[in-house]
């Protein structure tokens, strides 16, 4: 460490932060997002979600996942099992060791690395929104993110046997998205979908959300937050070449998301006859899901490509979802998700240090643990305390049953 200059310390510590504070103003554009795209009866309940997933978030991971996730053997299935209560530098510790000095602050990788979690989380928000009972889901957010989360996270950021085997993820379109959506759709399988959403002849209602400006406020929130996102995932700057990487980063994560703006509005123009802006908001986060498992490696061109394949797959996703009969509210599941996928697959075509054979594995390891994980975590929670508001409250909406209060009660029916 004393051989470190003390300025590319600073910097990059400083850089490592700065990022960090970007993607966790995503928080914001996810609860800007999710209520917007809901009615307004459930507005402030989903808000009360997204402000206490983070701070759960924050909280778990101090206190476990942290550990969990970065003091494991390299190369190890099985994690270590242990927590940071108590130490004062703990967090310093899990990451003390090794031959290689550290080039920042590992408080601030501590840092960088909460706000991940917490967007991961934040995915499963938006899925299960309008029928979830409140308290079921924080209790889910604590699990998610004390363990679920950080025992993937150990076998690739951490180290473990997918690091092994090869798996490339570059700020985590399996690792934070793909688990995310896994996590979400055990929870809308078990949870069930929102009472009129589904006809009895197959027929499909849409349920129009109550705010699409401040939906369209989120989407550009997040579309901000994730230049920190993928340019933080640098980890350096200050130096030529990550200077340039992180300008190429930054670059190539707009490409992407301009991507799939352009391909969701023409193929839902194509398709629906309209210019559906939902469609484009998603077509946006698709862009930026795809391009998050290598926004280094492809030209600017290519990321632009990347992202408009990611936008024309969240189009068909959503519909097809709707087809079995999987609400979503907000699309998060296709978003982070199917694309989420097509992310990782496609990092081994421009980065000759890829393989799909690898990047398979990444997926199904990700998907089948998050997934069965999270599977026998909600139905433990349904057996135990519930996972579902009664019809009649879901018909009231549960701003009123969950939060005693209205988001919009000027416009509220409910009696004084």
């Amino acid at each position: 460490m004393s051989e470190l200059p003390e300025l590319s310390y600073a910097l990059d510590t400083f850089y490592f932060l700065i990022c960090g504070v970007l993607v966790m103003w995503m928080a914001a554009g996810f609860s800007m997002l999710e209520a917007g795209l809901v009615r307004s009866k459930n507005t402030a309940e989903i808000l009360t979600k997204n402000i206490a997933l983070f701070a759960i978030a924050c909280t778990m991971y101090l206190l476990v996942g942290y550990y969990v996730m970065y003091s494991s053997d390299a190369g190890g299935f099985l994690p270590s099992l242990g927590a940071l209560i108590g130490s004062e530098n703990g967090v310093e510790a899990v990451l003390a060791g090794g031959d290689d000095a550290p080039y920042y602050a590992m408080r601030s990788d501590f840092f960088f690395q909460v706000v991940f979690v917490a967007t991961a989380m934040s995915i499963v928000s938006g899925a299960v929104a309008e029928r979830m009972k409140l308290w079921a889901f924080l209790a889910f957010a604590v699990v998610m993110t004390g363990f679920i989360y950080p025992v993937s996270g150990y076998w690739t950021w951490g180290g473990g046997w997918l690091a092994e085997v090869g798996y490339s993820d570059y700020a985590g379109s399996g690792i934070v998205h793909l688990a995310g959506a896994a996590a979400a759709l055990a929870g809308v399988m078990v949870l069930g979908p929102r009472k009129g959403k589904y006809g009895k002849n197959g027929s499909i209602y849409a349920i129009p959300g109550a705010n699409l400006p401040l939906a369209t406020l989120g989407t550009f929130i997040l579309w901000m937050g994730w230049f920190g996102f993928n340019g933080g995932s640098e980890l350096k700057m200050s130096d030529v070449a990550s200077a340039n990487n992180v300008a190429q980063v930054f670059v190539n994560t707009n490409a992407a998301a301009a991507g799939g703006v352009i391909a969701a509005l023409i193929l839902a123009k194509l398709w629906f006859r309209k210019a559906d802006l939902t469609m484009s908001l998603n077509g946006a986060l698709a862009g930026l899901v795809a391009i998050t498992a290598d926004p280094l490696s492809p030209s600017a061109l290519g990321a632009a490509l990347i992202g408009a394949v990611g936008g024309l797959l969240v189009v068909v996703a959503i519909v097809t979802l709707d087809k079995l009969k999987l609400d979503d509210p907000v699309g998060a599941i296709s978003v982070h998700g199917v694309v989420g996928i097509w992310g990782v697959l496609a990092v081994p075509l421009t980065n000759g240090d890829a393989g799909f054979g690898a990047q398979l594995i990444g997926i199904l390891g990700i998907f089948v643990w998050v997934f069965v994980a999270s599977l026998i975590v909600w139905l433990i929670l349904k057996a135990v305390m519930g996972i579902r508001v009664t019809e009649e409250e879901e018909y009231e909406g549960v701003d009123l049953t969950e939060c005693g209060l209205e988001a919009y009660p000027e416009f509220g029916v409910a009696k004084s």
